[in-house]
Formats: structure tokens, C-alpha cells, sequence
């Protein structure tokens, strides 16, 4: 629920509120926003500014830092992260604010593979061939020890400044992680993308519902579980989608995969399952109407039809979302109805 300065005016107008109350209550909802992650000015240049960096030194790196030789790129990682690990101690402690200080230390977190890539090189245990800019794009079991290496410092970081942002490169290095390890440990070659998949789906679904358990015992406003949820549902749904079949029972089971998470999206208020579970939906309609019309030229004419037809779908869900959430939440635990009631 988001409340703007004009219905404060009016709730004072109408006498529910004096105008002093209604002042000090909306400084006090507009210092509250701040902390948290909206789509305010002020954050859209928190996050770009931040993405920027640490994008610098970890997407962005090219054969050239190369001249630094192992041991140099170690040292520089070392320095970057000790002045942002005294930045993020300034912006946390002294400021008071949790999203830049988050960002940051989310920065420190990402240098942890170039750290990490710099001994190995230094000390032999990597060939200088495998260029450290590959690392984001390859799928290389011998990626293991700068992953490891990065779930380490992230999980230290996150227990030590409880800032939701570091469970971002958390989750993706779990993701990277079990990409790399599927030749590893199941003994198969780097092109077995169907084994791949699988990893992806199965490791996503677990990923959401560890996001679940997260859900389920935070108690604060920071939300903690939502790059897990976003990680989770985007691997699942990915290697879910990706499993392609001709059958069209197997399509069927898919539509009704991506229905459910509507529904839960609509439980829970969380709109990644919606977002993922309408794109669902989407292929299946789009592919059925394939199937169906494809060697007839009504075909760009019915999938328009289609897609204006789930905008209403869309419509007709909004008007009756408040009957959904209360049919679906008559049938849950009662302790699970204080916890939705609580998240909303």
C-alpha cells in the first residue's frame, strides 16, 4: 500500500487527522522510504552508479589487466575491497544509509573472483590462458575455488552488516556454482546442455524455496529474500522453459507450472512469480497458436488477439484479486494467514 501527501490532506480535511499529525506523519513515511528500495531518483542512481562498478571489475574485464601479473591483480582487488569495506563502515554507521552502504559492500563482494583468480595465477594452480573475463560467460569447472571463495566472504559480509543487497551475488554465485559443477560431478562433457537444464530447473526450485524459508522468518523491511526469489525463479523458469518437447500434454503441464506460480505470486504479493508465471502462460498461448494456425495466414491476427486478450485476462485479475487472495487464504494455516497478513 503506497500513501501519497494528498490523501494525508484529505484524511485531515475529512477530520481523521489534525494537520500537525498529518506533517510529522508524512516526514516520517518519506525518511522510512528512503531506506527502502523504490524507484525514487535518489536510488535509480544508487543502483546504476553501483552496477557500473562493480560491473568495472568483474563483467568488464578484459586481457589487458593482465599486465598486472597475478600477484598484482591480487594486490589491487585487496586494496579495492579494503577502501570499500571503510566506505561501506562510513555509509552504514556514521550516514545512516543501508542502500548505498549495501551497494558497496556488494562491490567488495564481486572483487572476491579477481582476488582469488590473481593467486591462482601467481601461484601456478591456473593457466594464464583462461582469461578471467571469460569467467562470467564460461562454464568451467575449474571456476570452483574463486566460487567457493566468493560464497565465503559473501556469507561473512551478509552476517556481518545484515544488508539485503549481498544476497544478490549470493545467489548468483550459487547459480554459477552449480552450472560448473554438472561436468564435475556428474562426469559429463561441457556441451551436455540437456543435463544442464535440468541443474537449472532443480536448482532454482530449491533456491525459491530456501527464498520461502527466508520469507518466513524476516520480520523487517529490508526483505532479504528478494534477489533469492528473483535468482530462483528466473533459473527454474529458464530451465523449465528451456526443456522443449513436441508433446502436447508436456505443454499442458507447463501451462499449469506457470498458472500455479500466478497463484502464488497473488498469495504472497510477490510480483517476480507473477512476472515469470504471465511469460509462461505467454509462450503457451503464443505456442499453441503456432501449432494451430501456423501455415494460415490468420496467424499475426489471432496471436494479436491473444496478447490483447491476456491484457484483459490482466484486467479481469486485478478487478477480482481481492476475492482471490481471500478464497486462497481461507484455505491456509492459520499461522500462515498471520504471516500474509503481516507481509501486507
Amino acid at each position: 500500500m503506497n500513501i501519497t501527501r494528498p490523501q494525508l490532506d484529505e484524511a485531515v480535511r475529512r477530520g481523521l487527522l489534525q494537520d500537525g499529525q498529518a506533517d510529522a506523519l508524512w516526514h516520517y513515511l518519506d525518511a522510512a522510504s528512503t531506506e527502502t528500495a523504490s524507484l525514487r531518483t535518489t536510488h535509480v542512481l544508487y543502483y546504476l552508479g553501483g552496477l557500473i562498478a562493480i560491473g568495472s571489475m568483474t563483467v568488464f574485464m578484459n586481457m589487458g589487466w593482465m599486465l598486472f601479473g597475478g600477484w598484482g591483480l591480487a594486490g589491487l582487488s585487496l586494496a579495492y575491497a579494503l577502501a570499500g569495506l571503510l566506505a561501506t563502515e562510513r555509509l552504514l554507521h556514521r550516514m545512516k544509509l543501508r542502500i548505498p552502504a549495501g551497494i558497496v559492500a556488494t562491490f567488495v563482494v564481486a572483487l572476491t573472483p579477481l582476488g582469488v583468480y590473481g593467486l591462482q595465477i601467481a601461484t601456478g594452480t591456473l593457466a594464464p590462458e583462461r582469461a578471467y573475463e571469460s569467467y562470467h560467460r564460461l562454464i568451467d569447472w575449474r571456476w570452483l575455488w574463486m566460487e567457493l571463495a566468493t560464497l565465503v566472504v559473501a556469507a561473512v559480509m551478509l552476517w556481518r552488516y545484515r544488508l539485503p543487497f549481498l544476497v544478490m551475488p549470493l545467489a548468483l554465485t550459487l547459480w554459477y556454482l552449480s552450472m560448473d559443477m554438472v561436468p564435475f560431478v556428474f562426469d559429463t562433457p561441457d556441451t551436455d546442455w540437456a543435463m544442464r537444464k535440468f541443474v537449472s530447473l532443480w536448482f532454482g526450485l530449491l533456491m525459491t524455496l530456501l527464498a520461502l524459508w527466508v520469507d518466513l522468518r524476516t520480520r523487517t523491511a529490508d526483505d532479504p529474500a528478494f534477489w533469492l526469489y528473483l535468482f530462483g525463479l528466473l533459473t527454474f523458469w529458464s530451465g523449465l522453459s528451456l526443456l522443449r518437447t513436441d508433446s502436447q500434454l508436456d505443454w499442458f503441464g507447463y501451462l499449469c507450472i506457470n498458472v500455479a506460480l500466478l497463484a502464488i505470486g497473488t498469495l504472497l504479493a510477490r510480483r517476480a512469480f507473477v512476472v515469470f508465471g504471465g511469460l509462461g502462460v505467454a509462450v503457451y498461448l503464443s505456442q499453441l497458436t503456432y501449432e494451430v494456425f501456423r501455415e494460415s495466414l490468420l496467424f499475426p491476427f489471432v496471436l494479436t488477439a491473444v496478447g490483447f486478450g491476456i491484457i484483459g485476462l490482466g484486467i479481469v485479475w486485478q478487478r477480482q484479486q481481492a476475492r482471490l487472495d481471500a478464497w486462497l487464504r481461507q484455505h491456509l494455516p492459520a499461522t500462515w494467514q498471520d504471516w500474509l497478513a503481516q507481509r501486507r
